[in-house]
């Protein structure tokens, strides 16, 4: 028998595949059923068009595996080939029978929902080389009398032999290689695994699941004995797949047990989903989605560890685990799947070529969560609320991370707590319930509501009957700085300098004494050094004696966040020291500023402390202060 050698490109690719072009090693069982696959298909058509009396019930996929002598077979009753076919299809590397035939009968495959071929690149099938020393095929084709064999060892070459099959199909046999074990007696590389009976169960569920063929095999199953109370082990022939994915079911068949458990099953979650979108698109791009919004984070969603992403099939075969470019981060939470006959893969179908489709497909998904979302919002509050908790730092920190790119989107599904009744509310409730003299959406931020309530700027803005929404997460003033206003209403920070509460006579009453005081605050702004870039008093202050007000964008809060963070570069705020007009702290410095202008310094850093510890903000030298305390306490 003589052998034959690939062609010089080809013995260079095959070479390529079996050490380049898969990233693992099982994905050449996914190969080769999907292979298979398409020969059923191929024979379930020319039944179709040729009245060839056969029923998709009569085609499977069955998969041998004899670990004695290391030998994985992978058998179809489809088309099969002919010498002819042996010698082009798999005598030639990339060059896809498979894609021929759907070129040949493209019409016709369209209007059948039942067909769906696979292979595109006539490569897959190669990919038995990267676990298999040699690989034998042995088909006879649909009607014809002979069968042959071809075999390969890899790239040095392939024979084909006259030989003995009974029924048209093809046959796969792969001749596994040994273990690859290192000089202290550890495995390498572990081919036997693909012998075993789980790992060959894990395979096929991960990437075959839902081949609309049964994929069969000889399983050993555990079980009592007839009238005694001990096991025995039995084999019997077990079916592997799913076949049908539930995606493609209709919907009216479906109840919510069966989404849920599919999920928990699937996404390895215990508890349900708290919303799911069962959607099929067609136009521009064609796809199957079924995607779901967990109840809870994962337990690494807030680590680097976490990777996103919606589990991606062509054709019920998955392409990818986790597709990332199908979701934007900030909807990285959502758990799921899309299957698609439109997908431009590349040579392993490992990875996507980054195409038009795919883009569609993204901008499609995204819009679909964000409608379930707001339709959560509208009709089931609780159960939105429920999601915001868990989810919520990810849609404002979307917004921020888009520097506002995506807040149309994102805006109308933000939530924040409320000085009206201390509950979550929306900013269009907040915009809804303004009062008709009200400017500015106003918002105060700290650690907790606890603390934000004792800021004396909120005392002011809640005297004014005006609503406070409360920013409680590190996220949230940047989230509004990139949102900028809201339904042409501007967003204010309480504890912003420019918070313009007063009457017009209260401006003019405190700029003429802002004025005649204007060098006893010199003395303290000098005190203080570059901590301030102005003193003042105020009248926005109710019961305290003193705050601090952010002047610029970045607020005294948001230093705050930002100090936290590592580095050696530090921002600051721009801040104003405002002192209230109305206490009587300003007797005391007017005195002060006529008698003891050094006792005025030690005041003026004492209020500067005073006012930073209302912000929560630690102090940079807090024995010095406590010394000014005890030293003022004891004159």
């Amino acid at each position: 028998m003589a052998k034959k050698q690939f062609k010089a490109e080809s013995k260079r690719l095959l070479e390529l595949m079996i050490n380049s072009i898969y990233t693992h090693k099982e994905i050449f069982l996914r190969e080769l059923i999907s292979n298979a696959s398409d020969a059923l298909d191929k024979l379930y058509f020319k039944s179709l068009t040729e009245n060839k009396g056969l029923s998709k019930g009569d085609f499977e996929i069955f998969i041998t595996a004899d670990s004695e002598n290391r030998v994985l077979s992978i058998s179809d009753n489809g088309i099969g080939m002919t010498k002819d076919e042996l010698e082009s299809n798999l005598g030639i590397i990339a060059k896809s029978g498979t894609l021929q035939f759907s070129k040949d009968n493209e019409d016709a495959i369209k209007t059948d929902e039942d067909m769906s071929v696979i292979g595109q690149f006539g490569v897959g099938f190669y990919s038995a080389f990267m676990v298999s020393s040699k690989v034998e095929v042995t088909s006879k084709a649909f009607g014809a009398a002979e069968a042959y064999r071809w075999t390969s060892s890899g790239a040095d070459g392939y024979s084909i032999e006259l030989c003995e099959k009974e029924s048209p199909g093809t046959e796969v046999k792969l001749f596994i290689k040994e273990n690859v074990v290192t000089e202290d007696g550890e495995k390498a590389e572990d081919y036997e695994e693909f012998l075993l009976e789980y790992k060959i169960r894990s395979i096929v569920k991960k990437y075959s699941d839902y081949i609309r063929y049964p994929i069969k095999m000889e399983c050993v199953k555990r079980q009592k004995k007839q009238d005694s109370e001990e096991f025995e082990e039995v084999k019997e022939i077990q079916t592997l797949n799913s076949m049908v994915p539930i995606w493609k079911k209709n919907k009216a068949e479906l109840k919510d047990e069966d989404y849920n458990e599919f999920y928990k099953s699937k996404f390895h979650d215990y508890t349900d989903p708290i919303a799911r979108i069962h959607s099929k698109t067609e136009g521009t791009a064609t796809y199957n989605a079924l995607i779901f919004v967990p109840k809870k984070p994962p337990y690494d969603f807030y680590t680097k560890e976490y990777e996103k992403g919606l589990q991606l099939y062509t054709n019920g075969v998955m392409i990818m685990d986790r597709c990332g470019d199908l979701l934007p981060d900030y909807f990285s939470f959502a758990k799921g799947l899309v299957d698609s006959e439109d997908l431009s893969l590349n040579i392993s179908r490992e990875m996507l070529q980054h195409d038009r489709q795919l883009k569609i497909m993204a901008r499609s998904i995204e819009r679909s969560i964000k409608n379930e979302l707001k339709k959560m919002l509208s009709n089931e509050r609780e159960k939105y609320e429920e999601f915001w908790k868990e989810f919520g730092a990810q849609i404002k920190f979307g917004i921020y991370n888009t520097f506002g790119s995506a807040k149309e989107g994102l805006q109308d599904l933000l939530m924040f707590s409320s000085s009206s009744e201390e509950k979550f509310t929306t900013l269009d409730e907040y915009v809804t319930r303004m009062k008709e003299e009200q400017k500015n959406i106003y918002f105060a931020s700290g650690e907790s509501i606890t603390r934000i309530n004792a800021l004396p700027q909120v005392e002011a803005v809640k005297d004014k009957g005006f609503e406070i929404l409360y920013l409680t997460d590190h996220v949230d003033e940047f989230c509004l700085q990139m949102l900028v206003e809201y339904k042409e209403k501007h967003f204010m920070s309480v504890q912003s300098a420019d918070l313009d509460l007063e009457t017009e006579e209260e401006k003019k009453e405190i700029k003429k004494k802002n004025k005649e005081n204007k060098e006893l605050f010199e003395i303290m702004k000098e005190a203080l050094a570059d901590k301030v870039m102005d003193v003042r008093f105020s009248q926005k202050l109710k019961t305290l004696p003193v705050c601090v007000s952010g002047a610029g964008t970045l607020s005294v809060e948001m230093e705050k966040v930002l100090s936290q963070m590592p580095g050696d570069k530090k921002a600051k705020a721009d801040k104003i020291l405002e002192i209230n007009a109305n206490h009587p702290i300003c007797d005391k410095l007017q005195f002060l500023y006529d008698n003891d202008k050094d006792m005025l310094k030690a005041y003026a850093d004492i209020l500067y402390n005073q006012a930073m510890l209302i912000e929560g903000i630690n102090l940079e030298n807090p024995a010095d202060f406590v010394m000014k305390v005890a030293d003022l306490m004891t004159k």
